[in-house]
């Protein structure tokens, strides 16, 4: 199977993008908000850990904006996500607000989980985020549990899995697709295949030429997108929610994208070129969305340079905020942690 990038025409006969017209000009200007405010949100991380501000480590998705937010384009607040490690991009894609989210990050009580989470495991349940997920693959069966739930209640609820290229070869992957075609559960798998598993190159862990060859082995459809670009992102994801909801079972979706940060913070890139690097680097998604906004008028110049503006001032309170809030009480160590008595 050869990537395929889809080209379907607009329903109106312009000559652009069909999710173009299905998303008013207010919802995609509200889709390139989300991705600044992405990027914005993991340069003050990066920023926030060489100063010593955060704890532990954390992974950055510049470069994936794309894919997150074009993912969650039909996605409601009734509809489910599960995420990553790299989950920053997947949380404000579904709506998270900036200061509780980077309260969340410094470990503050203000933070979306009380300061328990932190990095790698932001929920925010009110939006159907059900959260990031420290274990490879671990968002998927919890993805397929949700879907399972949505079904049984009668509910039009879709649920995502979001995962990475290195959790396809885990268990988890392989169980999860078989159970929900075997179910034909109102699930999405999505794979971000930013071509490497930390520092290993799926090339060298998957045998298969896409991840995307793997769903017919659980007889469902799948799709490649070109993972840095919205719209052909968010017409896949439209094409399998409509599918979900209708009660046609799961889609895989293969965003082929890039992280232009290392893996965390202790990788430093000895596995990869410059030269690939910078090449991924001129294909950025927030750029190629911006040209074609203004291309097709939906956007205007002043437009855009507000959001980006907006996007700035916000990270600023959102970190102010963030650095004045208390860190938790260790007398409250288990407040919120619950087992069998």
């Amino acid at each position: 199977m050869e990537d395929r990038f889809d080209a379907t025409p607009a329903p109106d006969g312009v000559n652009r993008p069909w999710v173009y017209s299905r998303l008013s000009g207010a919802e995609l200007r509200e889709a390139l908000r989300r991705m600044v405010r992405i990027r914005r949100f993991e340069e003050a991380a990066e920023d926030s850990y060489i100063r010593g501000l955060s704890y532990g480590t954390m992974h950055l998705s510049i470069g994936q904006e794309a894919t997150a937010v074009g993912v969650c384009a039909p996605l409601s607040d009734a509809d489910y996500i599960t995420s990553t490690h790299r989950g920053h991009g997947h949380c404000i894609a579904k709506g998270a607000e900036l200061k509780p989210m980077f309260a969340e990050f410094l470990g503050r009580e203000t933070g979306y989980c009380k300061g328990r989470g932190g990095s790698m495991h932001i929920a925010d349940p009110g939006r159907g985020n059900l959260g990031a997920n420290g274990i490879v693959g671990g968002g998927l069966p919890i993805a397929v549990g949700a879907a399972l739930s949505a079904k049984r209640r009668g509910s039009n609820a879709v649920a995502v899995a979001f995962f990475g290229d290195g959790a396809n070869n885990e268990g988890a992957f392989h169980e999860a697709l078989n159970l929900a075609s075997i179910w034909r559960l109102p699930v999405v798998f999505v794979c971000e295949n930013n071509q490497y598993a930390m520092s290993t190159a799926i090339s060298r862990s998957t045998a298969a030429v896409n991840v995307a060859d793997r769903a017919s082995a659980y007889s469902m459809p799948a799709e490649i997108v070109d993972g840095n670009s919205f719209a052909a992102v968010a017409e896949a994801s439209f094409r399998a929610t409509d599918r979900a909801r209708a009660g046609d079972g799961p889609t895989l979706i293969e965003a082929k994208t890039y992280r232009t940060r290392g893996h965390s913070r202790s990788d430093r890139n000895r596995y990869r070129s410059r030269e690939e690097i910078e090449s991924w680097k001129a294909r950025d998604p927030i750029d190629a969305f911006e040209a074609e906004l203004l291309a097709f008028g939906l956007a205007s110049a002043e437009e855009i340079a507000a959001i980006n503006a907006e996007a700035r001032a916000d990270m600023a309170a959102a970190i102010e905020f963030a650095l004045a809030s208390p860190t938790p009480d260790p007398a409250e160590l288990t407040r919120d942690v619950y087992s069998p008595a």
